[in-house]
């Protein structure tokens, strides 16, 4: 319940913070003083908006009306919103293309859009989702399964050997297949005296933990911390996704910058514009599949997260960078996979920073 709370109180708050990146002032509506001075710099006002700051010259000062503003900011969105939106589903490289030249006051401002969708989608994401089904790794069933498991490729390289004893009498086949026996015995016996499974990588798992040795102490610490308590850790990340969601930003653009470092005339703020649209559009199309999800449609949820970020990067790629059809075809595939590394360095480092 409290994760739910605190969602509400996020989203509520976004259209707000929204609002102040997207433009620093909020006009008001109705009057219930006329001042000749603007209350934010003083100039002489000689309209309904001051000519040096923008202000609105009337300022109301009551509870009704600021619970009308927040009403407003979440029901409403501001008419730029609605032409935003629309755009950012069904032309996102004609919006990129057309904020990067200028067009600014006709639609809502890549940050701005990104905060109130970020927070839009982890307020879906606490309505929607269950509770948590994590088991404890070290659990006697978690064991038992364990070693059921190895028991069962145990089993599995014995009925190979004597396959390939019957009709391949080939002693390559043999010899590969006598290992496999062996190796699967010793790591059952290995299991039974320790309760570890050693695997490659530097990756070993445990009836009752799972550590990562690398070169940087920080995260192997976060993972055993992780394996430790997984469902206070999953807590952790549901909290902590929409705080550090910004951090996709500065991660994704040397990627971008990669796939267009020889082209001339684009810059990181065209990429910077890109990425927010982007990673906007990302939060709203994974709010309408946890929705759809929670619905029952679990196939049309997972068709649409295979099918739709691939269109999407195309038309955006295509319309923002004036690419062929061959030229974006190969950079939204280069895309996909840049979208995969930058997810899962978002998750390591947020599970660094929720963890700590």
């Amino acid at each position: 319940m409290a994760m739910e709370l605190e969602a509400a109180r996020e989203l509520a708050a976004a259209p707000l913070v929204a609002r102040e990146v997207d433009s620093m002032h909020m006009p008001a509506h109705g009057a219930h003083e006329h001042a000749t001075s603007c209350a934010n710099c003083n100039a002489t006002l000689a309209g309904a908006f001051c000519h040096q700051c923008g202000q609105h010259a009337h300022v109301h000062k009551s509870l009704l009306h600021l619970g009308e503003e927040v009403l407003h900011g979440i029901l409403h969105f501001d008419a730029k919103g609605w032409r935003t939106i629309p755009m950012l589903v069904a032309r996102p490289g004609q919006l990129t293309r057309r904020y990067i030249d200028g067009q600014r006051t006709r639609f809502v401002s890549p940050l701005a859009l990104f905060l109130f969708l970020v927070f839009f989608l982890f307020f879906v994401a606490s309505l929607t989702g269950g509770k948590s089904g994590v088991n404890r790794s070290g659990s006697p069933e978690a064991t038992a399964q364990t070693r059921a498991g190895l028991v069962r490729d145990v089993e599995t390289s014995r009925a190979t050997l004597r396959t390939a004893e019957v009709s391949r009498p080939d002693k390559e086949a043999l010899a590969e297949a006598t290992a496999d026996v062996i190796a699967a015995e010793n790591v059952l016996k290995e299991f039974d005296k320790t309760g570890v499974i050693a695997s490659k990588g530097g990756v070993t798992l445990a009836s009752n933990k799972l550590s990562v040795q690398t070169s940087w102490p920080a995260f192997n610490g976060a993972v055993k911390q992780a394996a430790d308590n997984p469902e206070l850790t999953l807590y952790k990340l549901k909290s902590s996704g929409a705080k550090f969601s910004f951090l996709l930003v500065p991660i994704s653009l040397p990627f971008l910058w990669l796939l267009f470092f020889r082209r001339r005339g684009v810059t990181m703020y065209d990429h910077a514009v890109f990425s927010l649209y982007s990673l906007s559009f990302m939060a709203l199309m994974f709010a309408l599949v946890f929705a759809i999800g929670h619905a029952g449609f679990g196939t049309l949820a997972g068709a649409v997260v295979v099918c739709l970020p691939p269109v999407h990067m195309f038309l955006q790629l295509r319309g923002a960078y004036a690419l062929s059809r061959g030229e974006a075809v190969w950079r939204t595939l280069a895309l996909l996979c840049i979208a995969g590394v930058v997810f899962l360095l978002y998750i390591g480092l947020i599970l660094m920073l929720s963890v700590a």
